[in-house]
């Protein structure tokens, strides 16, 4: 039998040192929110590789669906054979994304090129150059991507200089002494600055930023973005890569806000597990692109459009997004619980079952990515995966899939409290 350090020592000879891993374990077979290693060890899945697998590893609905497709066809390149699977899974998106604003969809194949292709689409749109995206915000690591993502290292250090004209403004995170208001002005003070609005195309967002650490962006501070990108001219996007899909507790996060972005961004729990992103936005502003300058050769592909039409039949016929509150509320009830026990919890947040709990050193706001990284080294020797997020590498997020078993689900609780209460000892 193959074993875990075997295969370890072949990556280290084969598979660049870039590409980062958070465990050792490599995965042999998995189910629903259940992964078993070559070793024939069972983990208990609280990442669903990073809100991909939103309806569980293999979903039953979501494999036929596949199968059938591969019976038909698997790959013609829509830009050279049309399928009619492509027009209606834009016309489901048209319809799922907010607002009363005709919109209209296109295909890519991940979460950077879909924010790469909606900075293409508020360019052409506008006529203008800059971008404005805020600290902390993670939305790829292509050059695009990682000139909008706001954080250095890992995603940036090394790579030399990023694209001109983005620009960053701060979050607003009252945790880190950071208001609505300290934003708001500091978004001015960039205009005043060091960039004309008259120059900026898109202000890109995630309403619940993912690597940076789980925080919510406040309603009225959207609000405000609103104002503020109709008043010059500006195209809001609102990056949902990580946030779709039920995880909120909605189909999508824009739906708890009551702005209508211009456009959105959506992958990973889209197609559970099989590579598909989208971008979705007001009909204007996608036909502003020539035709020939949105699109790829493997953008859109059948497999991937037959699994999200799959993934979107079972969130509705499961009642994901309710079950995605029910989950998520026992998980922050638990982790409540312990905070008389344990001074380093700072924070417990997220909405629906996108959630997450921030470490600090006891007695201080001192952020504490060690016991963080404790307590998750302690869960996966335990059985449980989890992941890190943070620009200080101090909270831990939880990503369950949506359909996980209750009785796995109590489980994976009972691992966590225990994890948490070892890493003090």
């Amino acid at each position: 039998m193959v074993t875990n350090s075997e295969i370890q020592t072949r990556k280290t000879d084969a598979i660049a040192r870039g590409v980062g891993v958070m465990t050792q374990i490599f995965a042999d077979r998995a189910e629903n929110a259940e992964i078993w290693d070559v070793e024939g060890r069972r983990y208990i899945d609280f990442g669903a590789g990073i809100a991909v697998v939103n309806t569980g590893h293999r979903h039953p609905r979501v494999m036929q669906a596949v199968q059938d497709q591969m019976q038909r066809f698997t790959h013609t390149c829509h830009q050279v054979v049309p399928y009619e699977s492509y027009v209606r899974l834009g016309e489901r998106l048209n319809e799922l994304v907010p607002g009363p604003t005709a919109k209209k969809t296109i295909f890519v194949t991940t979460g950077a090129e879909a924010l790469e292709n909606a900075v293409k689409v508020a360019r052409a749109a506008t006529g203008r150059n800059a971008v404005i995206a805020f600290s902390g915000g993670f939305h790829g690591r292509t050059f695009m991507g990682m000139a909008m993502t706001g954080k250095v290292f890992p995603y940036k250090a090394g790579f030399g200089a990023m694209p001109a004209e983005v620009f960053h403004a701060p979050f607003p995170i009252d945790l880190h002494g950071v208001s609505e208001a300290d934003a708001i002005a500091a978004l001015e003070r960039l205009f005043k600055a060091d960039v004309d609005p008259a120059r900026v195309a898109a202000i890109v967002i995630e309403p619940v930023q993912g690597e940076g650490g789980f925080y919510v962006t406040p309603k009225a501070f959207m609000r405000k973005l609103r104002e503020i990108c109709d008043a010059h001219g500006i195209v809001l996007i609102l990056d949902e890569v990580q946030t779709g899909f039920a995880r909120t507790g909605t189909m999508l996060a824009a739906d708890q806000y009551d702005v209508e972005p211009d456009l959105v961004t959506m992958a990973k729990g889209l197609a559970g597990g099989f590579p598909l992103a989208a971008v979705t936005g007001k009909a204007e502003l996608m036909d502003a692109a020539n035709p020939g300058g949105l699109g790829g050769t493997y953008g859109g592909n059948p497999i991937g459009i037959a699994a999200a039409h799959a993934v979107l039949d079972v969130i509705v016929v499961e009642e994901l997004c309710e079950r995605a509150n029910r989950l998520g509320a026992r998980l922050k009830q638990r982790l409540d619980s312990l905070r008389a026990d344990v001074p380093e919890i700072s924070d417990i947040r997220g909405p629906g079952f996108m959630n997450a709990v921030e470490f600090k050193e006891a007695g201080s706001a001192t952020p504490n990515p060690g016991f963080t990284n404790a307590v998750r080294e302690i869960a996966l020797e335990n059985g449980l995966i989890l992941l890190t997020c943070g620009i200080h590498a101090n909270v831990i997020r939880f990503l369950a899939p949506i359909t996980i078993q209750e009785e796995v689900f109590t489980e994976a609780l009972d691992i966590l409290e225990t994890s948490i209460r070892k890493a003090r000892a």
